[in-house]
């Protein structure tokens, strides 16, 4: 619930998703989970059903993922960190992921320190080859980008995921995926990106999001 450009980043990234066409979400609750669960609601005054989904313990991205998978319908679904906003289309993104029939995208960033996040690594068809250098044996010349945390995903996604278990979507379902030769690619934009990782990030996104709006 910290507060970017006076309401809390989960406020702008909510108007992201209803931007993009989203009228249901559901947001994975644990630190705080209750206040937030106050301030946002059913999600009515922003134009959305939410719900949610409590990891106690937390179970990192990718169990907490799979533990909302009752809550998602069977449908294909848009993963978003909470602590970060992109400047984009979410339709582009999700007409992309179709286009190309893929289990999952991934939007991936330029960035001169893409390697400091964990370096995302792509074919000359945009297809994912190496996450933060996994699998092993991979070999090519691919490009390395920055993953600022968006992703689609295809309900067939859960058959990759361990129930009741923590651990990351990036270091485990994606190794998982990429090993088997499933069809997962990358979205490249250069698109705006804030995060609120540290103070000083905290304090870099409330500048621009004051001085700069995002438009979605």
């Amino acid at each position: 619930l910290l507060p970017v450009a006076g309401r809390p980043l989960l406020e702008h990234i909510l108007e992201f998703l209803h931007a993009g066409g989203i009228r249901e979400v559901v947001i994975n609750l644990h630190h705080l989970g209750h206040a937030i669960e106050e301030r946002l609601g059913d999600g009515r005054r922003f134009g959305l059903r939410i719900q949610y989904s409590w990891e106690d313990p937390i179970l990192d991205t990718g169990g907490g993922i799979k533990r909302a998978e009752p809550l998602l319908g069977g449908e294909p679904f848009v993963v978003v960190n909470g602590d970060s906003l992109l400047e984009l289309h979410l339709e582009d993104v999700v007409a992309f992921h179709r286009a190309r029939g893929a289990l999952a995208t991934m939007v991936v960033r330029p960035d001169p320190e893409a390697a400091r996040y964990g370096l995302i690594e792509l074919d000359a068809e945009d297809r994912v080859r190496r996450v933060v250098g996994l699998p092993p044996g991979v070999e090519g010349t691919f490009r390395g980008f920055m993953f600022p945390g968006l992703h689609v995903f295809e309900p067939d996604i859960f058959g990759w995921m361990e129930p009741d278990a923590a651990y990351s979507v990036i270091r485990t379902t994606y190794v998982k995926l990429l090993a088997a030769g499933m069809s997962v690619y990358g979205f490249l934009t250069p698109a705006r990106w804030v995060n609120i990782d540290t103070p000083r990030a905290l304090a870099a996104a409330d500048l621009t999001l004051r001085t700069a709006p995002f438009r979605f």
